[in-house]
């Protein structure tokens, strides 16, 4: 056995002697997960126990340094521990934006100052952040943006509209593409800027979905202000900081563990023995059996690409490859939902149910961030090297 390879064994060994001493029963399978709400506590013990022992042990975000509140793991610790606490259907402790998506844009385009402020925050659940990119009119044309801010001093005035904008109601931070120089072609005169949400000149509004949630809200900025200490990356070149962010969303790893990972399939197969009951042990509807097992072999497949592209990854910095897992993350989520109702025949649609509202909510999984058709788009130019 080489040196490495003791290593990442006595690693992992550790890793599932700690998990198995401090994640608690309540902790594992599907259930509740932090998204750094500071407005709505969480009230089980167990998640909350399970948050403050991940805290404290730097895996909230277990990849990040130290410094900033990280456990400083190798990309290949990084998959051990994920491995492992999908082997025990640990959720994750922590599940953000700012985990996912503006924390690993800040590790590589922030200033020092930037990411002494806000990483730690993040890693210990402190704070809540939104996405303020699409607006009325720019969505999947993203760059034809029309949110500007104006210099002011030491800070920047924004005015313009957000919308499509998950979680704002509850947010604390949005990161934010402004237009910066109105006479550039559009790509190129975006900033990327940071700007707390609770301040005169930011009004939100929810927007009411078919599943009868709201997730989703309109911002309007009049007036709203961003300090230029907290511009990330350089003046007017905001498309390339907010393109990597899109990757670092679109790489899909927290889907490793996320729910209880490991937990949809067995929980699809369970139900299906109860509606179709068994047939030689096995689910005695021959056409939904073959649907799930599919679905099995298909996220089974998408689990081992993520693992891989971890691996594989320069530095864990994610390429145009990532919107793969956008596109079949998106899509196996659709036909999770889909069989889970297929299973009960006419009684299927019942308004108000948490299934039902899940399966309205996931139509739009093949939209939000970056419709399918654009993912497609990014992978037969960007990756496949087809001609426009």
């Amino acid at each position: 056995m080489s040196t490495a390879t003791s290593a990442s064994e006595t690693f992992r060994l550790e890793t599932r002697a700690w998990l198995a001493a401090n994640c608690p029963p309540g902790a594992r399978g599907p259930g509740p997960v932090s998204n750094g709400n500071t407005k709505i506590k969480i009230t089980d013990p167990d998640t909350l126990l399970w948050l403050e022992r991940m805290i404290a042990k730097g895996w909230t975000v277990p990849n990040w340094p130290k410094a900033y509140g990280g456990g400083g793991l190798s990309k290949e610790q990084y998959v051990v521990l994920l491995e492992e606490m999908r082997a025990i259907k640990a959720r994750p402790a922590l599940s953000s934006f700012g985990t996912s998506m503006i924390g690993p844009t800040l590790l590589e385009f922030g200033t020092e100052d930037q990411k002494l402020r806000h990483l730690p925050r993040i890693a210990r659940a402190e704070v809540e952040w939104c996405q303020g990119y699409s607006e009325p009119g720019s969505g999947s044309d993203l760059a034809s943006l029309r949110t500007r801010a104006d210099d002011n001093g030491d800070h920047f005035v924004i005015n313009g509209s957000k919308i499509w904008t998950s979680g704002a109601h509850n947010a604390d931070w949005m990161f934010c593409l402004v237009r910066t120089d109105h006479t550039a072609d559009k790509q190129k005169g975006i900033s990327f800027v940071l700007l707390p949400m609770n301040q005169p000149g930011v009004t939100i509004k929810p927007i009411r979905m078919l599943s009868g949630e709201s997730p989703f809200n309109q911002v309007f900025l009049d007036s709203a202000t961003a300090s230029k200490t907290d511009l990330v990356g350089r003046l007017n070149d905001g498309w390339t900081v907010g393109k990597r962010l899109l990757q670092h969303e679109r790489s899909g790893m927290e889907a490793l563990v996320s729910g209880g990972a490991g937990t949809e399939s067995d929980s699809l197969v369970n139900e299906a023995k109860r509606s179709f009951g068994l047939a030689g042990g096995q689910v005695a509807d021959a056409a939904f059996r073959e649907r799930l097992l599919k679905y099995e072999m298909h996220s089974r497949a998408y689990r081992l690409s993520q693992r891989r592209a971890v691996q594989e990854s320069d530095g864990g910095t994610p390429g145009a490859v990532t919107s793969i897992f956008k596109v079949v993350g998106s899509e196996l989520q659709q036909l999770h939902h889909d069989l889970q109702l297929e299973m009960r025949g006419p009684l299927a649609y019942v308004p108000g149910d948490p299934d039902v509202k899940q399966w309205l909510f996931h139509r739009a999984a093949s939209i939000y961030s970056g419709s399918n058709e654009v993912q497609r788009n990014i992978l037969a130019k960007r990756v496949l090297g087809l001609p426009d």
